[in-house]
């Protein structure tokens, strides 16, 4: 049975700093509403991630739940939200890869990945502001994905502790688990390649931003500027770890209140000028099999 309490807006403020701070953009009932999708994500990415023992039994159990008992809680905000169960479970089978010794070997599997645990997300958040044009569930799923390539690049090392390597084993082949996670076992050479994997992923990200903007002229006026601001948060993160240059960096970055402000003010500035940027969306992935519904 799926134990969950919902906390909408008060999750955000205490984990997701980044769109708590530009929901503050959004009308209260959408801030509400993506504050529930917040509670609802974190509670089976805290049992994907904070118990040493495999949870694998527990969410495949939670995805039959889902599928059959249309009173639960998930599948009640769901309904109410006009969003179909399948694009939650798909969330779900990607935290499933996480109890799993992980190691993802190239950039499709990145891409599926990231699809998975956040693509689903921007697509559902969609649905929660009111977006309803056919060709907006695209830039929805790519901008959830360049967040989550933003959220790989800062925890490679959190995450190597965890014996998980989400950077493709073919950008880095010569670079162990011991490379990443051991903070005494550093080699210039070696930390080098791992820093120019970690901009690789950034650089990918950004296309996956673009997309996402592409499909602001989708998004409601009302709810439009809160995205923007969250986006532009998130990428703000690659480009200060970019400013690092060849280092890696065995620790998570963040942005402060003053680089916060700076970014929501220049997107703020830059948001009048949507109109006149033409921003296009690029086939730059294949099509995943719900994201359509």
């Amino acid at each position: 049975m799926i134990d969950l309490k919902l906390n909408s807006s008060a999750d955000l403020r205490k984990e997701g700093k980044s769109f708590y701070w530009a929901s503050f953009f959004l009308p209260k009932s959408y801030k509400e509403n993506a504050g529930t999708l917040y509670s609802i994500c974190r509670y089976f990415d805290d049992i994907a991630d904070k118990y040493s023992e495999d949870q694998t039994v527990y969410l495949k159990n939670s995805i039959e739940e889902i599928r059959t008992n249309n009173n639960n809680k998930v599948n009640i905000f769901l309904k109410k939200n006009k969003i179909n169960n399948l694009i939650f479970i798909d969330l779900i089978e990607g935290l499933i890869l996480d109890q799993k010794k992980i190691r993802i070997q190239n950039k499709e599997e990145l891409l599926k990945y990231s699809y998975h645990v956040a693509g689903t997300v921007g697509l559902m958040m969609s649905k929660i502001i009111g977006v309803k044009h056919d060709k907006a569930a695209q830039s929805a799923i790519d901008l959830g994905i360049g967040m989550q390539l933003t959220n790989i690049a800062r925890d490679v090392y959190e995450d190597s502790k965890m014996k998980r390597i989400y950077l493709p084993a073919n950008w880095i082949p010569d670079i162990s688990l011991k490379n990443l996670a051991d903070p005494y076992n550093k080699t210039s050479q070696k930390d080098e390649r791992i820093s120019n994997a970690i901009h690789e992923v950034i650089c990918l990200s950004d296309k996956f931003y673009e997309n996402g903007f592409a499909g602001l002229k989708y998004i409601p006026l009302s709810t439009r500027l809160g995205i923007f601001i969250a986006a532009n948060i998130y990428r703000g993160i690659g480009i200060k770890i970019k400013s690092n240059k060849k280092k890696y960096l065995r620790k998570r970055v963040y942005l402060n209140l003053f680089e916060k402000s700076i970014i929501t003010f220049k997107s703020i500035l830059l948001f009048i000028f949507i109109p006149f940027m033409k921003y296009q969306y690029q086939k730059i992935r294949d099509n995943f099999p719900n994201e359509n519904l």
